[in-house]
């Protein structure tokens, strides 16, 4: 099990190049300024900092762009934006004239490319009153420290709808996500060769071709005006379709049964303790929750309580000591005791109300998905039959969306079923008004109806590591990194975009298409960076797997992104809404 990562990964890569590109950039001794974000840096900045960090940084207020405000015209204002009409016409209303500006000056940074067209809107109005205006290339939310998102949940709509009329928004959609991964790239200061799942859509293909070209323009004119060659490190980028299992099953591994079964919004968990509602933050600041997240929730409830006991031990052992030092140490350390009780105690609910809704309805559930998911039971026999596996869940008491789970299950298990079978299934169900949360997966390339006459991938065997019998399956990223990881990705099925594979793979060889390079084995010795990116959403089980697969690969760490971040029952809805008409949605970024 990954163990917690101290510096906090692409947090700290993000945060430690926003504080060098901004806030070193227009620092001056004894001098306080207003911060202005938009919606998408505000989340950006709250992904990798702190107010205090921002207070140490000389700012005194941060302010959202988008509101009426006060002029406080004394202050010079620093702008953090993403390059939108919205943002720019936001910061143009703050500078209309000399006498009405609403701040002494302002610095600009734009999270990536500026368009010309918006550049020149501002050079043309109030040029005068700006000291800087620079793109820093961070497009992206780093989530964890192994996790990032583009925070674009409707670049799924887009992707993976039939209708037509979306071709244009499907190309723009593209071309920015394109954009945001270079950002991801050049974040990690990797230009690494490109990859991606040739079948059964081309949305990854096309993606990849973008991703390839825009990192080749940047690194043509990166910051340090230096060409980089590629590194040694791939980019690999795979259509949602590629592991349906993953996002429907039950996983009960912490953090992914949480946020599967209780209402955790933007990573808050509400609860009551002594009869008050208390709230929590699930992050990375919380080492137990880093600690614990991707245990299996028994180890996880066999462990809190211990931890518990430990603190309450050391408590007491030093309330024996009377003397003023050990009473002064006691001081000291019981903003720590409480402190860490808080923590338990939140962590403990959080597993309590999982292991009440799993004693409920879940555990049942869960030895079916298994058995449909791997193909054999807790023994390793054959599933012979699975309809027979399948009736019981449908006959039972659980809700829709959980029946749902269980017939996608079983057709994902069958690579698909017949149109009569898949009509008496919905029939008997009862969930005709529900039934394009099935027939949709085929817009994602999933057999749905007719069977497919392929054969689904052929996975690892992993019946030594099973520790659970309600936990066999494994997520079928994990065998995608672990190839990648050691080249024995099959190249016909992951081509590269580029003539020239990356030069790394796991053994330490060099491509004999390409010379080494003097700094080779330094590079070498630095370890290697694997960037996945999963257009429509990535699952919590395989963020899990982003971890382990670093934690088992010293040479080689894994970070994992996606549009966005997914939920069973969030995907069923948007996979609904797959075949209707969006005209009221849209993320292009406007011109």
């Amino acid at each position: 099990m990954a163990p917690p990562e101290p510096e906090r990964g692409l947090k700290s890569v993000v945060w430690q190049k926003i504080k060098a590109t901004v806030f070193d950039d227009c620092k001056k001794e004894d001098e306080w300024k207003i911060m202005l974000l938009d919606e998408f840096t505000t989340k950006l900045l709250a992904s990798c900092c702190k107010m205090t960090d921002l207070l140490a940084e000389g700012i005194t207020v941060v302010e959202n762009i988008y509101k009426v405000r006060e002029p406080v015209r004394q202050m010079k204002a620093l702008y953090f934006i993403s390059p939108t009409s919205k943002s720019v016409d936001c910061f143009l209303r703050d500078f209309p004239s000399k006498s009405e500006n609403k701040y002494k000056a302002a610095y600009i940074y734009f999270t990536d490319f500026c368009p010309d067209s918006l550049f020149n809107k501002i050079k043309s109005s109030c040029s005068k009153s700006i000291r800087r205006c620079k793109e820093i290339n961070i497009s992206f939310i780093p989530l964890e420290s192994r996790v990032y998102t583009l925070d674009v949940p409707d670049a799924f709509y887009y992707c993976y709808s039939p209708d037509p009329s979306n071709a244009n928004g499907k190309d723009a959609v593209m071309e920015a996500m394109a954009e945001q991964i270079v950002t991801v790239c050049a974040s990690l200061d990797e230009n690494p060769g490109v990859r991606y799942k040739s079948k059964p859509l081309d949305n990854a293909s096309k993606l990849a071709q973008l991703v390839e070209k825009k990192l080749e323009n940047y690194y043509k004119t990166d910051e340090k005006s230096l060409i980089k060659g590629k590194t040694h490190s791939q980019l690999i980028i795979i259509d949602r379709g590629f592991d349906p299992v993953s996002t429907v099953l039950h996983e009960l591994t912490f953090q992914a049964m949480a946020y599967d079964l209780l209402p955790i919004e933007n990573d808050t968990y509400k609860y009551k303790t002594d009869g008050k509602e208390k709230e929590a933050i699930l992050e990375e600041d919380d080492d137990l929750w880093v600690r614990i997240r991707h245990r299996h929730i028994a180890v996880v409830l066999e462990e809190i309580p211990k931890l518990m006991k430990e603190i309450s031990s050391t408590k007491k052992a030093t309330e024996g000591k009377t003397s003023l030092s050990a009473l002064a140490q006691l001081m000291k350390k019981m903003p720590h005791f409480r402190k860490q009780i808080t923590k338990q105690v939140v962590h403990l609910n959080i597993a309590e109300d999982c292991m009440n809704k799993f004693k409920s309805n879940i555990e049942k559930l869960c030895k079916t998905e298994q058995d449909l998911a791997l193909g054999t039971d807790a023994e390793g026999q054959k599933v012979k039959d699975s309809m027979r596996v399948l009736l019981p869940v449908l006959l039972g008491k659980n809700d829709n969306y959980d029946k749902i789970r269980a017939i996608l299950l079983y057709i994902f298990s069958n690579n698909g079923t017949t149109e009569e079978n898949l009509d008496r299934l919905i029939q008997n169900v009862n969930i005709e008004n529900e039934s394009d949360m099935i027939r949709n997966w085929s817009y994602l390339g999933v057999p749905i109806v007719p069977p497919s006459p392929q054969g689904k991938p052929s996975r690892k065997d992993r019946s030594s590591e099973e520790t659970f019998q309600l936990s066999r399956w494994t997520p079928y990223i994990k065998d995608i990194l672990e190839d990648a990881i050691d080249n024995r990705l099959d190249s016909k099925e992951w081509p590269y975009c580029s003539q020239c594979p990356a030069v790394w793979n796991g053994s330490g060889a060099i491509s004999a298409r390409q010379k080494p390079r003097a700094n080779y084995l330094e590079d070498r010795k630095n370890g290697s960076t694997l960037i996945v990116f999963v257009i429509g959403g990535i699952t919590y089980s395989e963020m899990r797997c982003a971890y382990e697969v670093s934690q088992a690969h010293k040479s080689c760490g894994v970070i994992i992104g996606s549009t966005h971040i997914l939920t069973p029952r969030k995907l069923l809805d948007d996979i609904k809404m797959l075949n209707k008409s969006k005209d009221k949605v849209s993320i292009i970024k406007d011109e």
